[in-house]
């Protein structure tokens, strides 16, 4: 793993890959995480079938990448390790590929070694850094990662915990920028669209814990891939982004997923 530094787990405040971990049935997640997603619950039911609905789109683009012969990627924002991970989907694929993970979360750190058993050909490291330090971050990537071929760079349910105060559209425009030309942007993104009252409620309480959620409109979202080419479908609801690529999430047609999803390839 790439230059890696002890970090002490807060347990006092939920975390957004604890809570994740707790939605998907996992068991790497603490009492506040769980007394939070149960908050969530309350307010929206669906939650668990949210995080499900993000993982499979995660699975399908990754899938659809390497299909196009991508065999180079990036993953931000990485969570507490649930199989299949980017790296198992993509390596099927691709026994070359080259994955490079990267979360903030000190759990995932304890965990990351579940994520680099990959195949014999390809590569998979680990890296521990916050999207906030994108220096650090393609730094450490280019340790791995050859950056004169098309490299996916994926942000999977994070960005929403990015507010605008801390320049999220300015901090993938600055690694995007590092990418050459063939590279992909993979975003999921939760939303206010489909359910203003509800999601204003949900951002309280998160609030009320320390962590920020910036639900962003269709345009904003949508901004996020400027200069960039959309793979079809364009931005979608996630379970609707070719949903051929794989099996449907039991229960993702059964109301609002209030989020978007959308691949776009760098010219």
């Amino acid at each position: 793993m790439t230059g890696q530094n002890p970090v002490e787990i807060d347990t006092t405040r939920p975390h957004p890959a604890r809570m994740y971990d707790w939605y998907l049935g996992g068991k790497d997640n603490y009492p506040v995480d769980e007394a939070m997603g149960r908050q969530m619950l309350a307010l929206e039911p669906r939650v668990p079938v949210m995080a499900r609905v993000n993982r499979a789109f995660m699975q399908r683009a990754t899938r659809w990448l390497a299909g196009q012969g991508v065999r180079q990627f990036l993953d931000i924002g990485t969570g507490i390790p649930t199989e299949p991970n980017l790296h198992q989907i993509a390596q099927r694929i691709a026994p070359d590929a080259r994955v490079v993970y990267c979360d903030n979360d000190p759990i995932v750190l304890a965990h990351a070694a579940a994520l680099l058993r990959g195949t014999e050909e390809g590569v998979t490291d680990y890296l521990q850094a916050d999207v906030r330090d994108p220096d650090t971050i393609l730094e450490g990537a280019r340790k791995v990662l050859d950056f004169d071929e098309p490299i996916a760079l994926s942000l999977i349910a994070l960005l929403h915990f990015v507010p605008d105060e801390d320049g999220a559209h300015e901090l993938v425009e600055r690694l995007v920028d590092a990418l050459p030309s063939g590279s992909h942007l993979v975003i999921s993104h939760a939303t206010a669209d489909f359910t203003p009252e509800e999601s204003e409620e949900a951002a309280a309480k998160l609030r009320g814990a320390g962590v920020t959620l910036a639900l962003r409109s269709r345009e904003e979202f949508t901004r996020f891939f400027d200069g960039l080419d959309l793979v079809e479908p364009g931005v979608q609801v996630p379970h609707l982004w070719r949903p051929e690529l794989g099996d449907p999430v039991p229960g993702q047609d059964d109301g609002v997923i209030p989020g978007y999803g959308a691949v776009a390839r760098k010219l």
